[in-house]
């Protein structure tokens, strides 16, 4: 029997998903796969109001990055579907338990940590260098980013303000961060955008969570295939 990661792999399964679907749907995915990167990747640490990480989650799908990483090591949440609007089928979401094994995770992959904050030493976001992957970090909407993370971070981050208030929700404060740093991006020369591989495995995922009956479909592939 194939293993999943396998299958999910194989161009063989992607063609023969791609007769369930529409030309316009099959070409829809091909032209917005084209926008997306994994050179970002955004963190939101434990936030207290559900709409605000389902609000992340919609900015990183509208702008093109690929996963979204949540820290849930005090408040556990699921997607509020209403303000997500669907990105939670387009963005992969990946959950973690505490802020030190999502810090381990990310430095893993290749990814400095940036911590979003109006640290004494945060640079302005238009002065972010674009060139190397970057993992930013969110913080509540009461205290901000924990001391675990500031104490850790490679660089700071914070967007100019000259009003009164100096302080922006954490949902804005992301958007306003994603659109800038993906337009320069987009902009740049740096090798931004995902792999063949990556590309493969997203319009198979994006075609299984398209198709309904989806296991039945499967199975019938790899029976035909005889695997």
């Amino acid at each position: 029997m194939i293993s999943t990661n396998k299958l999910f792999q194989n161009i063989d399964y992607l063609n023969y998903l791609e007769d369930f679907i529409t030309e316009n749907r099959k070409a829809g995915f091909i032209e917005v796969l084209k926008n997306r990167t994994k050179h970002f990747t955004i963190v939101t640490e434990d936030l207290f109001q559900l709409h605000n990480t389902s609000a992340v989650m919609r900015s990183c799908e509208v702008f093109g990055l690929q996963d979204l990483h949540v820290i849930e090591e005090n408040m556990g949440k699921t997607i509020d579907k209403e303000i997500a609007m669907g990105a939670e089928k387009w963005v992969d979401i990946h959950r973690h338990n505490s802020s030190q094994n999502c810090i381990d995770h990310l430095r893993s992959k290749g990814y400095q940590i940036v911590a979003t904050t109006p640290h004494a030493d945060s640079s302005l976001l238009e002065n972010f260098d674009i060139s190397k992957p970057a993992a930013l970090f969110f913080g509540t909407e009461r205290s901000g980013l924990s001391d675990e993370i500031i104490n850790q971070a490679d660089s700071y981050i914070k967007i100019p303000m000259v009003g009164f208030t100096e302080s922006l929700n954490i949902s804005v404060s992301a958007a306003i961060v994603i659109q800038d740093i993906t337009t320069r991006l987009r902009n740049s020369e740096i090798e931004w955008k995902l792999t063949a591989e990556e590309l493969l495995e997203k319009r198979i995922d994006w075609a299984r969570k398209t198709i309904k009956d989806i296991d039945n479909i499967t199975d019938r592939f790899i029976q035909l295939q005889g695997l």
